[in-house]
């Protein structure tokens, strides 16, 4: 089966919202989610797992769409910093472990399974504090950095599927303030909060008016470039 559209994170705010709006979408076949809590289980700190879940996926067919949805801001355990004197080695170390580095497995592992010809897109859901030109406030060192970092992969990975899959891209989408546990914490008065049902439409109209000359790019959920 062709036109498969996956969606890593399934079982997040926004990664169910998606899965959601994919299965009514006429430009897929089928919908694929996948999450720690599904068959297969998707672990991003086990590149085992991601293995064993791009396996799964190629046997299903070929996929025209991919999203990484995941992404973690705080838990029990990690909070983000408001000053460099909270900063804690082990904490800034799990950041980065879900934020980069998994997503960076999961590029090594599913970019290779794009169609090498035709449209097909790659898009990982990034942050605006993640973006350096625009820090004008501090705080947030570990989820910045990590977020940060994330931009940097998808640039490169965009540069490397460029010369295998030529109409095809790899983009950092900031989805904007969301109604989830990720942001609840942290929605202000006066922010435009959307609903997981509204950031997942306009998330999905910027990747499906994209195209290959937008690859390694950073957008945020209108469609505006976001300064690195």
């Amino acid at each position: 089966m062709n036109n498969i559209a996956v969606v890593i994170g399934s079982s997040g705010g926004i990664g169910r919202a998606l899965m959601r709006a994919l299965e009514v979408d006429p430009r897929y076949n089928a919908v694929i989610g996948l999450s720690r809590g599904g068959t297969p289980a998707l672990e991003l700190t086990s590149e085992a797992s991601i293995s064993a879940c791009a396996s799964f996926v190629a046997e299903q067919g070929t996929p025209r769409l991919i999203i990484d949805a995941t992404g973690v801001l705080q838990t029990a355990a990690l909070k983000p910093e408001k000053s460099w004197r909270e900063l804690d080695a082990a904490q800034m170390m799990q950041s980065f472990a879900i934020n980069a580095v998994g997503p960076a497995l999961l590029m090594k592992h599913l970019l290779p399974l794009l169609p090498r010809e035709g449209n097909a897109a790659f898009a990982t859901l990034s942050a605006r504090v993640g973006s350096i030109g625009d820090n004008r406030l501090g705080g947030w060192y570990s989820y910045r950095a990590s977020k940060a970092a994330l931009n940097q992969l998808v640039r490169t990975a965009a540069i490397e599927l460029n010369r295998r899959s030529p109409n095809a891209l790899c983009v950092a989408l900031h989805p904007g303030t969301v109604d989830t546990g990720l942001s609840a914490s942290f929605a202000k008065t006066g922010l435009d909060v959307q609903t997981p049902e509204q950031a997942a439409e306009r998330l999905l109209a910027v990747i499906h008016r994209l195209t290959a000359a937008n690859s390694g790019s950073f957008f945020d959920q209108s469609g505006v470039t976001i300064p690195w």
